[in-house]
């Protein structure tokens, strides 16, 4: 599908046409990821896989991927945001059940996203009984206290090697709570190999889940979390409070036939829709 763009390079900028079915703002503000800023100049930014990135969306199938080249967006961007998936004919699938037909006319352009497989598990343990804004606050502190410190004074994702030298109490100074056990007990489980996250990318959903388990703290909400969003297993199935009330209101025999296999997919239209329309019935 890659070979399907158009590629303007100009002035170290990577301008990327025909692209379908991704919108950024959706797409990096539906709870999926903690460390995406828009600016006031409508430039999304993050410091994703170790590098400090910036985006910007000209039109519905364009977007400029700055201080980028070609091989680096066939490489990383592509994967990144499973632009090899095609969300078109998911979608159309979808759009069988009257629920996901509106959730994808309000919110088309949701892409789930193949983040880090560790940042992705660490924020999702720090993401329990909390709110985004100090989910976000967190992250930030948790990167600037252990995270490498980039040339424009933003900083990496410490990795589990980092993390995994430390003691609970040291993770005081981010205010994490009683979640600072967890983070370095999955740090300690991730370092060692004992939780093999490449490998758990390709097990069967429930046996990935079962593994995810055995780290102090993570549940299945945590575990599904981790492997939808960082373990690329698109039929995992996060269910909080927002997407409880879906399945107890809209769905209670279970989700349409049409979402099989990509559960995953269908969940956050329909937990991105349902925040923002509170008030459905």
């Amino acid at each position: 599908m890659a070979n399907f763009f158009t590629l303007n390079y100009n002035n170290c900028n990577l301008t990327v046409e025909n692209i379908h079915c991704l919108n950024l703002d959706y797409t990096l503000d539906c709870g999926q990821s903690f460390r995406w800023q828009k600016r006031s100049d409508g430039h999304w930014c993050a410091v994703v896989d170790g590098k400090y990135r910036e985006l910007s969306q000209d039109a519905p199938d364009s977007i400029t991927f700055y201080n980028c080249t070609e091989e680096e967006f066939n490489s990383f961007w592509v994967h990144y945001f499973d632009l090899e998936r095609n969300y078109d004919e998911i979608l159309d699938c979808y759009k069988k059940d009257k629920y996901l037909k509106e959730a994808i006319s309000a919110y088309y352009g949701i892409r789930v996203m193949n983040q880090d497989p560790w940042e992705a598990l660490c924020s999702f343990i720090i993401s329990q009984n909390n709110n985004i804004p100090r989910i976000k606050g967190i992250i930030n502190r948790l990167c600037e206290a252990y995270g490498d410190k980039l040339p424009n004074s933003e900083y990496t994702f410490p990795s589990a090697e980092t993390l995994a030298k430390l003691e609970p109490e040291d993770l005081a100074p981010i205010r994490a709570g009683f979640r600072n056990k967890y983070i370095i007990d999955a740090a300690r489980k991730v370092a060692s190999g004992e939780i093999d996250l490449e490998a758990i990318k390709k097990l069967p959903l429930d046996d990935a889940e079962a593994e995810l388990l055995k780290i102090k703290g993570v549940g299945p909400k945590v575990a599904q979390c981790a492997l939808l969003y960082g373990c690329e297993q698109v039929d995992a199935f996060p269910i909080d409070v927002w997407v409880k009330k879906i399945m107890a209101e809209l769905y209670p025999k279970g989700l349409p036939s049409c979402t099989k296999d990509t559960r995953g997919i269908a969940q956050q239209y329909l937990f991105h829709w349902r925040r923002n329309n509170s008030s459905h019935a």
